[in-house]
């Protein structure tokens, strides 16, 4: 009696184990509820803060381009919009022979948005997932009664959560602006299509996360295939207006999918079948892998190190080159190819100047001048990618502190003060050697296809110079850490308020109050613009003075331990 009361207890026990770590069995998701509200206690200000913003930007667009723009500048816009490089940055532009307001806003800065959803899913996935093993917090979570895929199929809800409830606010926004769109069901269109995007990234970055054991590696290929994305529907949708053969490269891209339900014009529903397709074959995929590998290891291979460090790793500086150079190689590569291929479209841009519109070419230093001043407009394109790149690896300082792996270093003969210190170093001067790959790019690029080697040098400074604001984005993010690390956030809203408003402040005719607000308007856009010798002294002045202040706090504050 008493075996057989064992072997029925081993078997029931032995069921549910099976119920509980079955590939999509009901046990697997035990505790989702739990879980799930627990991430939405966590993310009561992420959330709201990356929700409100974004459909704060699609208002800024509808309202902004509405009151600027009459029926004239419309007509004169479409010139500037059916240029290639146009096509390449923003997309087809459907409806731009009968332009109207809402046509334009979803032709010219819908893509801007897709961008931001799905850097947005990205974040969210990968904190809530592997960020989450990386530093331990999975394991006790799972030590609960939790199934094997709850972590993640909760991330997954809370991200589409996300973007649904983005999606209502960008329609509502979009729909009761100065725009007027009519009808409502292309403003819910457009609004769906966006928010597609970024569900497609939370299923992307569900693989990446399965993929490596480290966050930061996690997003940034899910951060690389984003960028591929682009480029494939870029190149696509530039040989479209340009009437080349490459058009069928934009089906290739999630991009290109929601771009292709031309809302206003051919008001296309289907195209987004192809990205709920793809997001359910991610997730499919993501739980496969998820059951194949160990909690907190990656499906590929971490490569063992030495088992005796190198002297040189002693130092402070080399560790975080050590830390942060595999993110600055594949950056590197990014944008001197990216700088190359800018380059090349100046001799387009030259020969179409004759078509632009008068706004356009204000902007670009005239028709005589078109070729410097598209030049210095991408030397501020440049920056503003780079400061990308700047704040997430001044954001990786954190992430070695939450992960514990802080301590360690300061266990030994190393001070904060030299630690902060070497990590913001290793930054900037990363921030200015991509700067000089994006103006060495674009300067070969640029002179191959004016036939003028005179190019070259000039576009090197001009890039080289935008430097300074991408050091006092970074002093503020260091700043930040020092002394209150969760509020490093706000050096996003600092970058993208400047971003807007370089970009389009001029365009929709803002006052230069306004504009003076951004930090990428004060340098000059050399060689259309002569450099100001203040402003880049008072960027370097600032960046050095922030990173000192953040030394400061970093001493004082406590430490995040294990």
């Amino acid at each position: 009696m008493n075996l057989l009361a064992e072997k029925r207890a081993s078997g029931h026990h032995g069921a549910h184990e099976r119920g509980r770590e079955g590939h999509l069995g009901g046990g697997s998701l035990t505790g989702l509820g739990t879980l799930l509200r627990f991430m939405f206690r966590r993310d009561r200000l992420w959330m709201p803060i990356w929700v409100l913003s974004l459909a704060a930007l699609t208002a800024y667009f509808a309202n902004a381009i509405a009151v600027v723009m009459d029926g004239d500048s419309l007509q004169a816009m479409t010139v500037f919009a059916k240029n290639p490089v146009m096509g390449l940055i923003t997309g087809p532009g459907y409806g731009l022979d009968h332009v109207t307001v809402p046509r334009f806003i979803v032709g010219m800065y819908g893509v801007f948005l897709m961008i931001g959803t799905a850097l947005m899913s990205i974040m969210t996935m990968s904190r809530h997932t592997r960020t989450e093993e990386q530093t331990g917090r999975a394991e006790l979570v799972r030590a609960n009664v939790m199934g094997r895929h709850t972590q993640l199929i909760a991330a997954l809800i809370l991200t589409v959560l996300m973007n649904a409830v983005l999606s209502g606010l960008m329609a509502v926004a979009f729909h009761f602006s100065e725009a007027e769109p009519e009808p409502f069901s292309s403003t819910l269109l457009f609004a769906i299509s966006v928010g597609t995007v970024g569900v497609v990234f939370a299923g992307v970055t569900a693989i990446t996360v399965q993929l490596s054991a480290f966050a930061r590696a996690a997003s940034g290929m899910a951060g690389a295939v984003l960028a591929l994305a682009f480029v494939v529907r870029g190149v696509g949708d530039m040989s479209a207006v340009a009437g080349g053969d490459l058009d069928w490269l934009s089906w290739l891209s999630p991009l290109g999918w929601t771009q292709q339900t031309a809302p206003f014009t051919l008001d296309r529903w289907w195209p987004l079948l192809y990205s709920a397709g793809l997001v359910v074959a991610l997730v499919i995929a993501a739980l496969r892998l998820q059951s194949g590998r160990d909690l907190g290891a990656g499906i590929t291979a971490e490569r063992l190190g030495r088992a005796c460090a190198g002297r040189a790793l002693t130092n402070t500086f080399v560790l975080s080159f050590r830390l942060q150079r595999s993110g600055l190689l594949w950056w590197s590569l990014g944008i001197l190819v990216m700088g190359g291929v800018f380059g090349s479209f100046t001799g387009a841009m030259d020969e179409g100047a004759a078509g632009m519109p008068q706004e356009i070419l204000a902007i670009m230093g005239g028709r005589s001048g078109i070729v410097d001043g598209y030049l210095g407009y991408m030397a501020l394109y440049f920056a503003m990618i780079v400061a990308a790149y700047a704040i997430i690896a001044a954001s990786g300082l954190r992430a070695e502190e939450q992960s514990f792996h802080t301590e360690p270093v300061l266990a030994t003969a190393v001070s904060r003060g030299g630690w902060l210190a070497s990590w913001a170093g290793v930054t900037l001067l990363g921030s200015a050697w991509l700067m000089l790959l994006a103006g060495v790019g674009e300067g070969i690029g640029a002179a191959a296809s004016m036939g003028d080697w005179d190019l070259l040098w000039p576009t090197v400074l001009g890039h080289l110079a935008q430097t300074a604001s991408v050091w006092a984005l970074l002093g503020l993010a260091f700043a930040l850490y020092g002394f209150a690390p969760r509020l490093m956030g706000l050096t996003w809203v600092v970058f993208a308020a400047s971003a807007v408003l370089a970009l389009f402040g001029q365009m929709l005719q803002l006052d230069e109050v306004v504009l003076d607000a951004s930090i990428f308007t004060h340098i000059g856009q050399y060689p259309a613009q002569e450099l100001s010798a203040e402003a880049v002294l008072a960027f370097l002045v600032a960046a050095v003075v922030l990173v000192w202040l953040g030394r400061l706090g970093f001493r004082r504050r406590d430490l995040v331990t294990a």
